[in-house]
C-alpha cells in the first residue's frame, strides 16, 4: 500500500491595521530593508520546499496589497482578500476558502504576519518535529526573565514564578479539520494553540529562538533590521 503524506499549507492572516505601530501605513505594509514587513515571512514561507502553498490573508477593501510586487516570491504566494475583524477570523475565513484544496488531514502553519524575522530552520524543525505528533504544536520560548503580576496602578501585585513558562510564537502547525473544528468553536482566541487547548487537547512546543520577534512597537521593527543584516544563514 502507498504512504499517503499529507501537504502544508501556510496561512498569514494580515489584515489588521497594527495600531500600536503609531503610523498610517497598515504595519504589515511598513518598509523593512526596502520591502515591506510582510514581504519577509512571506519569502521564508514560499522558499521553504515542505509548504505546498502559502495564503495571505487580507482585509477586504485592502488596496496596499496591490501596490507592491510580490512576483519575486512565485508560484506558491496566493492571495485571500477574506480577512476579518480579528486574527482569528481572517484564519478561520482562510480556512473556509481553502476547503477545497486541503485534506482534512494536512497541515496547516499559521504564521502572524508581523514576525519578519522567520528562518527557513524555524520552519523546518517545527514541520519536522511535528511530523509524527497526533496534535500538532508551535514554535515557543522559555521565558528567562523574571515575571511581575501588575493592579490597574501598575503597582506590582506579586511575582509569577517562571519555571514551565514559554512565550508562544509562530508558526502554530495543526492538521486542517482540527484547526478548522477548534476555531469554529473558540473563535475568540488570540492564537490558534488557545484554540485547540479549548478542544481539550495539547499542543506540542517546539523550541525556536529570541529572533523571531514579533514586531508591535516601534522599536521592534529596528531590531528586526538589525536582525535581518546580521544573520548569518
Amino acid at each position: 500500500m502507498q504512504n499517503f503524506h499529507p501537504r502544508h499549507f501556510a496561512i498569514v492572516p494580515a489584515a489588521g491595521s497594527g495600531s500600536r505601530m503609531a503610523a498610517s501605513t497598515p504595519k504589515q505594509y511598513l518598509p523593512l530593508l526596502g520591502r515591506p514587513l510582510l514581504y519577509h515571512s512571506l519569502a521564508v514561507l514560499c522558499a521553504t520546499p515542505e509548504i505546498d502553498t502559502v495564503y495571505v490573508v487580507l482585509s477586504i477593501g485592502d488596496a496596499e496589497w496591490r501596490r507592491h510586487d510580490w512576483s519575486g516570491l512565485g508560484p506558491k504566494l496566493v492571495p485571500l482578500f477574506c480577512g476579518g475583524a480579528t486574527r482569528a477570523d481572517s484564519v478561520l475565513a482562510g480556512l473556509r476558502a481553502i476547503s477545497g484544496e486541503a485534506a482534512q488531514s494536512d497541515w496547516v502553519l499559521v504564521h502572524d504576519a508581523a514576525r519578519p524575522c522567520l528562518a527557513t530552520w524555524h520552519v523546518e524543525k517545527l514541520i519536522g518535529e511535528l511530523a509524527r505528533d497526533e496534535v500538532g504544536g508551535l514554535l515557543a520560548v522559555p521565558v528567562a526573565d523574571t515575571l511581575k503580576r501588575a493592579d490597574e496602578r501598575r503597582h506590582v501585585q506579586g511575582t509569577v514564578p517562571r519555571e514551565r513558562l514559554w512565550q508562544a510564537q509562530t508558526p502554530q502547525m495543526f492538521r486542517y479539520v482540527m484547526l478548522r473544528r477548534a476555531l469554529e468553536d473558540a473563535n475568540d482566541v488570540t492564537d490558534e494553540a488557545s484554540a485547540i487547548e479549548a478542544a481539550g487537547l495539547h499542543p506540542r512546543l517546539v523550541e525556536g529562538d529570541a529572533t523571531n520577534l514579533k514586531v508591535t512597537y516601534p522599536l521592534d521593527l529596528h531590531l528586526a533590521e538589525w536582525i535581518l543584516k546580521n544573520r548569518g544563514d
